[in-house]
């Protein structure tokens, strides 16, 4: 086993755990899951069947990773954020299988008790604020608060809010890396 699990963490059958990945105290991965190499599964969390996780993900304290999501490289979960998977959900009516689909893009952070509609892609580097509710697909390098949740800002890849000049063009103060912002869209120059 090139993985930690803690005693009683809970593994079902068919999943695939990265190596040097450890799961913590009362935690669940549930039956044909994918866990990519490195990644931190805290306590109490659930990761429901054919989840996929990417390498170097970080999933807080009680959090639940319901069918339909998957999360790339690098994607930071808060405590106890949340997904849904049910536009409509009903306890009298079975919606198995009308599950939507939600995808973390690389490098993503999901802020403590975040909440994310089911639907809604997060893009890459893309920081949801504590508490936010995300009701709509969050573009990449998007810094979202509030609810429903509302754009404010970019964020670096290092986590640092983008200031633009004059001609759409941040810098991290952090890392040095230029970034462009244009027609509503930003990317990494250098």
């Amino acid at each position: 086993m090139d993985f930690f699990a803690h005693e009683t963490a809970i593994i079902d059958e068919g999943c695939q755990i990265g190596k040097g990945t450890k799961i913590w105290h009362f935690s669940h991965i549930m039956q044909n899951c994918k866990i990519g190499e490195g990644c931190n599964i805290g306590q109490n969390v659930v990761v429901s069947p054919d989840v996929v996780l990417g390498k170097n993900v970080k999933i807080q304290n009680n959090v639940s990773v319901y069918t339909g999501v998957t999360c790339d490289d690098d994607v930071f979960l808060g405590p106890s954020m949340v997904f849904t998977n049910v536009i409509n959900p009903r306890s009298a009516i079975n919606r198995k299988s009308q599950y939507a689909k939600t995808h973390v893009g690389k490098g993503a952070t999901i802020g403590a008790n975040a909440t994310v509609v089911c639907g809604h892609d997060i893009g890459a580097y893309a920081f949801i604020g504590a508490g936010a509710v995300v009701t709509k697909t969050v573009p990449a390098y998007a810094l979202v608060v509030g609810n429903p949740s509302r754009q404010i800002g970019w964020m670096s890849e290092y986590g640092h809010r983008l200031v633009f000049n004059e001609d759409g063009v941040a810098t991290c103060p952090e890392s040095g890396d230029k970034y462009q912002l244009k027609n509503g869209t930003v990317t990494k120059i250098s």
